[in-house]
């Protein structure tokens, strides 16, 4: 199936009988005939549901689809994108352990790494994601144990180069994980071009309506834990029996310890409700994309002319710097997301959107609607001059969301916003 059959098909087929709709299961347990049956489901050597805090269903229907749209072996769904970020990590770092990221990425990720994970005793490196990859190379350590990048920047709008990323780890013998939440597995996969893992934070393009909160693990099954850098894949796991993950699960030994040890320990697995409206996005997921990057390019057209704009950042700009990677990852365009930068700063910026009438002033994006944001009063708030520099944050930055709105009120609101200054 193509990728547009496989986010109406994909995760849930009935059978003779049964709903044509992803049911809801809703329950937090599930019944057997036998004691020795629920033993072999503790056990992992038998298949099933047992308690809906790793598994059920529903929300495993969606696991399932998500998986086949990156093209990994399998999936985690978690409570939010942070989650998953975060599982992500300590699925294969602990106290003592190192691992390098790029600076451009989410306020709130590099927060987790740069203070949340440091007190776990976890360090992290932030590096240029322009830089060489000679530069590069010497972050690492002999206990570094992952690389970390997102597809598209958020919000600075710079393009991973995915495969310059993946070779380093993999010349280091560690894994890359790829948070693609603004492209989604409609206009990038990164797996095809070496990534590890991948994850997301699907309550924005996959949800799409702005209605709940989530993330997403998505194992390729190509990484080789046995290269004598992760003994918690390779050795017994005491906590499940002595279970060895890369034995008895193979290729998917990464994502089945993030299930039944990390979601098990943490307890982050979303609701089957909160699944079934997942699954709703998903299945126009497709279609919503090619509105959005039809409409962002317009509303990037449309800014790049405007005297009063200092820059503008969409990678599907000719002038942009990242315009080559960007036909090389994205060819089929670069989202609905845009940042540009008001000439006279801050205030410059906040009467702008405060001028808006279409357009919602809210802490979110990706959304069917169009929104706005100033990210260093806002999601970056926290971030130092120096990490808002690098995360390539000014003071005028203003986040724009392209929703699917007809393009001609979108770019008449923007026109109400110019006027205020």
């Amino acid at each position: 199936m193509r990728i547009e059959t496989k986010c109406l098909h994909e995760g849930y087929h009935p059978q003779n009988g049964e709903p044509r709709a992803l049911p809801i299961y809703q329950s937090t347990t599930y019944t057997y005939d036998s004691t020795e049956h629920i033993g072999k489901l503790f056990d992992l050597t038998a298949q099933g549901h047992f308690y809906s805090r790793i598994s059920n269903p529903t929300v495993c229907s969606v696991e399932d689809k998500i998986a086949a749209l990156e093209g990994g072996i399998g999936a985690l769904c978690t409570t939010s994108g942070q989650a998953a970020s975060l599982i992500s990590i300590l699925n294969i770092l602990q106290a003592g352990d190192h691992f390098i990221s790029v600076s451009k990425i989410y306020g709130g990720t590099i927060n987790l790494f740069a203070v949340t994970l440091k007190k776990l005793g976890i360090e992290c490196t932030f590096v240029d994601p322009d830089a060489s990859e000679e530069t590069i190379q010497k972050q690492f350590r002999p206990n570094t144990k992952a690389v970390f990048g997102e597809t598209i920047a958020n919000p600075a709008l710079s393009i991973l180069d995915i495969e310059k990323f993946a070779c380093l780890a993999h010349k280091n013998q560690v894994p890359l994980i790829v948070d693609n939440t603004f492209a989604t597995p409609i206009l990038c996969r990164p797996i095809e071009f070496g990534a590890d893992i991948v994850i997301h934070s699907t309550t924005k393009y996959m949800d799409g309506h702005a209605v709940q909160l989530g993330g997403i693990i998505v194992d390729s099954g190509n990484f080789d834990w046995n290269n004598g850098k992760f003994p918690e894949l390779n050795e017994p796991d005491e906590s499940y029996h002595g279970v060895i993950y890369t034995k008895d699960f193979g290729k998917a030994a990464y994502i089945t310890k993030a299930r039944v040890q990390l979601m098990r320990d943490i307890g982050a697995y979303p609701a089957a409700h909160a699944a079934f409206l997942l699954n709703l996005g998903l299945e126009t997921l497709a279609l919503r994309m090619e509105r959005h990057c039809l409409n962002a390019q317009k509303v990037a057209d449309y800014l790049n002319s405007s005297s009063k704009v200092e820059y503008v950042n969409y990678p599907g700009l000719k002038n942009n710097a990242y315009y080559n990677l960007a036909q090389k990852y994205l060819s089929l365009g670069c989202s609905g997301v845009i940042s540009f930068s008001i000439k006279g700063g801050r205030e410059a910026a906040v009467r702008f959107m405060d001028g808006l009438q279409l357009a919602s002033n809210v802490v979110h994006v990706a959304d069917i609607r169009t929104c706005v944001l100033h990210p260093a009063s806002s999601t970056h708030r926290q971030l130092t001059d120096e990490q808002l520099e690098a995360a390539g944050i000014t003071p005028g930055l203003i986040r724009l969301s392209v929703g699917l709105e007809n393009i001609h009120d979108i770019l008449e609101d923007l026109e109400q916003g110019f006027a205020r200054i």
